[in-house]
């Protein structure tokens, strides 16, 4: 490995995966910087990693929080700067090596592709950049010779399987899931269960948005949709098994029936360092897997009758176009209404399905058309919740 320090992005700093990404630089320093910190609207924590790590520059979006941010950090030479734009301009640094993705949704796409056209590697963990607009991206990362190099434990998992494979050797992608809080539960429990139900996840600490989605099983319905990207493969080459342990984090079966996986203790900083110094693999301090305290391992099939996101996702993947793109904004409403206890648990799916049927499908989707296509879901369904019912708003 180069012994010159790599410069690091990372969008979305105060988020799960941005703290746990400064974790990583913290114990490696010999290796990595903090190059750029952003945040949404976190200005206390972004303003405490700046301080920690005085990057060039501190990007906080929400513009009401500039002022605050840039007085507390005015004694450092860091440049801040406020807004989405800045955060669009900034990627495209000269000095910048990777860009390391962990914005939550649909707002992680413009900066992905500004990065992409500036010849910046993509470590990924914002998923919905790849279920929005897979072809363009993975278009232009081809173009532009960047690597895209997946930070979710699952597509790192396969992504390490495949490491000195041929791709068109691959018969089938098994994705792995928890199951979540829900596994095992019936519509009836369902339909009663609260925020705070819905948060508890067994095995993974992650932001609100996610652990909503991992409840819903959507998580895992937007991972097959960037599997499909990253991979080059079709929807039928692409199964989900749900292991509660969390241990094996995906395997690949190839052509002649052989199986390959990737296991390990549930830890997000593995997947991080991994995508951060790939090709090559440095020493960990991390907890160590062991056979014998986790004697068995379980796996069966996820009840996409029950959790109907995960085959919604399915769905919209075989249809094409943007219908990716119409999913992926339902969901994000959906789940914000869920958090804000405007509607049940159930009711996310509905709102997705209503979108999927109601909202202009386009087969060829441009990025104009993409952006539109997100903005109109938007509308959409923020107007659905507010036309529901009052029996639905309960939670």
């Amino acid at each position: 490995m180069s012994n010159q320090i790599k410069n690091i992005a990372i969008l979305g700093s105060t988020g799960s995966i941005g703290t746990q990404t400064l974790d990583v630089i913290r114990w490696n320093s010999n290796l990595f910087r903090a190059f750029l910190l952003t945040a949404h609207s976190n200005a206390d924590l972004l303003i405490s990693q700046a301080i920690e790590f005085v990057p060039e520059y501190a990007i906080i979006c929400d513009q009401n929080k500039y002022q605050e941010v840039k007085e507390a950090l005015a004694h450092l030479p860091i440049q801040v700067l406020a807004g989405h734009q800045a955060i669009i301009d900034t990627v495209t640094h000269p000095e910048i090596a990777v860009v390391l993705t962990a914005m939550v949704g649909f707002a992680g796409l413009e900066p992905t592709i500004a990065a992409i056209k500036a010849g910046k590697d993509i470590a990924l963990a914002n998923k919905e950049t790849l279920v929005v607009a897979g072809d363009i991206i993975t278009a232009l990362a081809k173009q532009h010779g960047v690597q895209i190099l997946p930070v979710d434990s699952e597509h790192s998992a396969i992504f390490q399987s495949l490491v000195g494979e041929d791709y068109k050797s691959i018969e089938k992608l098994i994705i792995t899931a928890s199951g979540g809080p829900f596994r095992g539960r019936g519509l009836d429990f369902l339909a009663n269960v609260t925020r705070e139900d819905a948060l508890k996840h067994p095995n993974w600490v992650m932001g609100a948005k996610i652990t909503i989605d991992s409840a819903s099983l959507m998580n895992k319905g937007l991972e097959v949709i960037e599997a499909k990207w990253l991979f080059d493969v079709e929807t039928d080459q692409i199964e989900v098994v749900v292991h509660p342990q969390s241990i094996i984090h995906s395997l690949v079966q190839f052509r002649d029936g052989s199986i390959k996986a990737q296991l390990g203790l549930p830890d997000m900083k593995l997947p991080i360092q991994y995508a951060l110094t790939y090709p090559n693999r440095i020493e960990t301090n991390f907890k160590r897997f062991s056979f014998t305290d986790y004697p068995n391992l379980s796996f069966e099939k996820p009840d996409m009758e029950t959790f109907r996101n995960l085959s919604l996702a399915y769905a919209a993947l075989k249809q094409g176009g943007n219908m990716p793109c119409i999913i992926n904004a339902a969901n994000e409403v959906a789940v914000a209404g869920f958090l804000d206890r405007k509607i049940g648990f159930l009711t996310m799916s509905g709102i997705i399905e209503e979108c999927m049927q109601k909202i202009n499908f386009i087969a060829n989707p441009t990025l104009t058309d993409y952006l539109n296509t997100d903005k109109e879901t938007r509308i959409f369904a923020q107007n659905y919740i507010q036309q529901l019912p009052s029996k639905t708003l309960q939670f």
